[in-house]
């Protein structure tokens, strides 16, 4: 790695570090609204145990992002925001039989 790759490197790990301990505001982020996931699931009219295999998580966790118990984050808000825009298609991309 050449001294300039470094030092971009160097100064990008040291603005993390500030905005991490509040010194510094970040430069942009990206935030995702609350969804609702029991109503994605009725909306698309699966059961919990169907929702949860085709999405990729336990039924547990399903269970406790419905009763507001823990909320999803980062991944896992991105693809239910897809699977309401447009189940079908995410489903198909994700499984080969989803009937």
């Amino acid at each position: 790695m050449d001294n300039k790759l470094f030092d971009e490197l160097l100064t990008s790990v040291q603005e993390a570090g500030k905005i991490m301990r509040g010194e510094l505001e970040p430069s942009r982020q990206f935030e995702f609204d609350e969804p609702d996931v029991k109503a994605i699931r009725e909306d698309i009219g699966f059961s919990q145990s169907k929702f949860s295999a085709l999405i990729g998580v336990s039924i547990r966790t399903l269970q406790n992002w419905e009763q507001g118990h823990r909320h999803p984050t980062g991944p896992a808000k991105v693809l239910l925001k897809l699977v309401h825009a447009d189940p079908e298609s995410v489903f198909k991309n994700l499984h080969t039989n989803y009937s």
